[in-house]
């Protein structure tokens, strides 16, 4: 997260808004910038596998 990507989800809060709120929202976007980055340096696994994976975790 930038400097420049902080300022621009401030200037989208309402007028009043909680820290839990801002708060919430920088954690959120912080997630979806690390699910991608995951996603393009193909960090990532199939349904099948994932299905596979989950079948041995709860088994």
């Amino acid at each position: 997260m930038t400097k420049e990507s902080l300022k621009e989800l401030v200037q989208q809060m309402p007028d009043h808004f909680s820290l839990e709120d801002l708060l919430d929202r920088i954690i959120l976007l912080s997630k979806i910038e690390s699910g991608l980055a995951q996603s393009k340096s193909k960090e990532v696994i199939s349904t099948p596998e994932l299905r596979e994976k989950l079948k041995k975790w709860l088994s």
